[in-house]
């Protein structure tokens, strides 16, 4: 049966946590939930077949059909006075309705040694990382492992960035480089300083494709436990690429090159 409350008070836990979500990067894991700021997010989440643990919705959108219909896909729902929404939104435009689901698990024991992924080595941007789990998402990457001193994955910014990504891959952070031993894929890297070109390589798949810190790029010791390090042709002259616009032409290599030989 649904729980609907109703809630007009700034100093509500529920008040106070939401706040913490929607400013602190890393709050979700110290609360054990994530919110999902907005339509667009929550939408996402119910395509891929997901259900909230919560919805938060606004006095205002609690009367509208289609913002109480998204709503109503929760078990227990809130109704914020209107100020209030907009009190713990990290938007300029407040939005009328978010979700809570639980966080999920982060470790080395929940990643899955076989599927296609991603690694990202302390990359700092959250706009970066989004954009790499949208491209990771649409060019058949399945998981997207992030080690210590990443952007925290399901951060506010990051999921703005992620435009609902998030739902259709297997996230796991806080791992080591050495947690990456277990994973039965090669590990691709790439590097301006690589005498091998991304097109002249049969890439092997499944892999991991390994991307770095914007500024130092993938560490040292990570490098060197991967089995090939290729360079991404620039003819134009520039002496780098973005590690987001890198890992879109990587990925998009391997998706091409498995298209070819599948005819």
């Amino acid at each position: 049966m649904l729980q609907e409350r109703h809630i007009s008070s700034r100093s509500h836990a529920l008040v106070k946590d939401l706040r913490r979500l929607a400013q602190d990067p890393g709050a979700y894991r110290k609360l054990g939930r994530v919110w999902l700021e907005g339509d667009h997010l929550c939408s996402a989440l119910r395509q891929r077949g997901g259900r909230p643990a919560a919805a938060v919705i606004s006095a205002a959108a609690w009367g509208q059909p289609t913002t109480r219909a998204l709503a109503l896909a929760a078990p227990e729902v809130f109704v914020l006075d209107d100020a209030l929404m907009a009190d713990i939104s990290s938007l300029e435009s407040p939005v009328p309705i978010g979700y809570l689901i639980p966080a999920p698990a982060m470790g080395d024991e929940c990643v899955q040694l076989d599927q296609p992924s991603v690694v990202l080595d302390r990359l700092q941007d959250p706009g970066n990382v989004g954009t790499i789990l949208r491209s990771a998402a649409a060019l058949g990457v399945r998981q997207v492992l992030a080690l210590k001193g990443s952007a925290a994955l399901w951060s506010p910014k990051v999921l703005r960035a992620g435009m609902g990504a998030h739902f259709g891959l297997h996230l796991v952070e806080g791992l080591t480089e050495d947690d990456l031993g277990r994973l039965k894929l090669p590990l691709l890297a790439t590097s301006s300083h690589a005498d091998t070109e991304l097109p002249d390589v049969a890439l092997p798949w499944p892999c991991a494709w390994v991307f770095g810190h914007e500024g130092q790029g993938v560490g040292e010791r990570l490098l060197s436990r991967c089995a090939a390090t290729l360079r991404i042709p620039q003819p134009g002259g520039e002496e780098s690429l973005n590690v987001a616009a890198a890992a879109a032409i990587c990925l998009y290599e391997s998706a091409r090159q498995r298209r070819a030989v599948q005819g």
